[in-house]
């Protein structure tokens, strides 16, 4: 097949290029910004005809979450409109779309894990856009695979792994938010499940991928520094109140997995397990 990559230059698109080397059956498009604006739609239509693209991985959104509250306008144009573009070029030629989504569709309110068909309320910008962005894909592709996702991070770019490392090197005393729960997620194994997608035949429908497990921020604070090797640095536990952000964050979005393990029939990894593969890559 012919695949478009957009956003290759981030976390989950710089883990899909370095799969596409094991998945040599394919050819890539690998694009960001500089090669194709997604955000035109006449570039984005003239890009899939000419190259005759069969099938899009779109990696590319705003995920400046706070930021967004401020910057509306492009986050809509990144995460709604884009998308959409997206969709309707490949859609056009019967081909496939995988749009990566987020548990910020949610409200948070929730007490057992998040499954598909759950009532979705977002409360934060970077949530309703990305929400919009999964209806625009779902209305103008019919082959058009959702995959929600939360707490991305890897060996590429800035994320809280990273930043958890630096800051437990340069300072003696942290405070991390615990009353927030979640699963993170490793880019790569992200990655491995588009690809178990893409060679098996995307089936339409919305799905939800993080790591196994549940953890809050603190205690994923508190692994990363163990696993660095990190001693000098006091983590404290901080209520949501003690740190207030601009955007409204999900008190819980633990998301079930099932469809997505029953329907391609991986196995998805424990999340510490991801974790100390990612710091031993770093």
């Amino acid at each position: 097949m012919r695949i478009l990559i957009t956003g290759c230059n981030g976390q989950l698109g710089n883990e899909m290029q370095l799969l596409e080397k094991t998945n040599p059956q394919h050819t890539y498009f690998n694009t960001d910004v500089a090669e194709l604006d997604i955000t035109d739609q006449q570039a984005v239509e003239t890009f899939v005809s000419e190259n005759d693209i069969e099938g899009i991985v779109n990696c590319a959104a705003y995920t400046a979450v706070d930021k967004a509250e401020d910057n509306q306008e492009l986050c809509r144009l990144l995460n709604t409109v884009a998308p959409g573009y997206l969709a309707a070029a490949v859609g056009k030629r019967g081909g496939w779309i995988v749009q990566v989504s987020t548990d910020y569709v949610f409200d948070g309110t929730k007490h057992t894990p998040y499954v598909e068909t759950d009532p979705v309320c977002p409360n934060s910008v970077y949530g309703s856009t990305k929400l919009d962005g999964e209806e625009s894909v779902l209305k103008a592709c019919q082959n058009s695979m959702i995959i929600r996702t939360a707490w991305l991070y890897s060996t590429f770019g800035n994320n809280f792994v990273k930043t958890m490392i630096r800051l437990g090197q340069e300072k003696p005393e942290l405070g991390v938010i615990f009353d927030q729960i979640g699963t993170p997620t490793y880019a790569r194994d992200l990655a491995v499940a588009i690809f178990a997608a893409i060679n098996q035949g995307v089936k339409p429908g919305i799905y939800h991928f993080s790591n196994e497990g549940v953890i809050s921020w603190y205690d994923f604070t508190k692994a990363i520094h163990r696993i660095a090797g990190i001693k000098g640095c006091h983590v404290r536990p901080l209520h949501t109140e003690e740190y207030p952000t601009p955007a409204n964050r999900p008190h819980y979005s633990v998301l079930d997995k099932t469809k997505i393990k029953q329907t391609y029939g991986i196995e998805v990894p424990y999340w510490e397990e991801s974790l100390e593969e990612c710091i031993k890559s770093l």
